[in-house]
């Protein structure tokens, strides 16, 4: 059997589609999301991250963990104090404090740079991914975080 006649056989061809929708599956990013059971802004900035990263099969999965005590669930993932904000979550092993854009998650995912942990914006800035109030948008910085330190990711002007 020829190399083309071999391509062009169902059987490969079935087993072709299989390996595709299995690599496919394999590439979902999970986003773990620990927060309080009361706090309305979290799940806002969860379905801002699921529809940057869509909501189809292999697109994203998510899961809330509702905890009482956020401090620890910080400390145990490694978030300066002075850095934190209302949730945590993790992503493909990253730490994302608080209402981090999707876009930056996006990029640092596809950056993977090295000595970098996670992503924060500390506090709550109006008009930051889940703190949408209007048009008003507060001046913010995500900052980058990790064993050696921390530097500016990027900065969104106020309006």
């Amino acid at each position: 059997m020829t190399l083309s006649a071999l391509t062009r056989s169902p059987l490969v061809l079935s087993l072709g589609l299989a390996l595709t929708a299995c690599a496919g599956a394999a590439q979902a990013t999970e986003i773990a999301m620990y927060r309080d059971p009361n706090c309305g802004c979290c799940l806002a900035w969860l379905d801002h991250a699921k529809s940057w990263f869509g909501e189809a099969e292999d697109g994203v999965t998510t899961r809330t963990i509702e905890s009482q005590n956020l401090a620890s669930v910080k400390e145990e993932f490694g978030v300066p104090a002075d850095l934190a904000s209302c949730h945590t979550a993790i992503v493909e092993g990253y730490v994302i404090e608080g209402h981090v854009p999707a876009a930056d998650v996006q990029r640092l995912l596809a950056e993977r740079p090295e000595g970098v942990t996670g992503l924060a914006v500390p506090g709550m800035p109006v008009g930051s991914p889940g703190m949408e109030m209007g048009d008003r948008k507060d001046a913010y910085q995500v900052i980058a975080f990790g064993p050696e330190g921390r530097a500016v990711w990027a900065s969104y002007p106020a309006s």
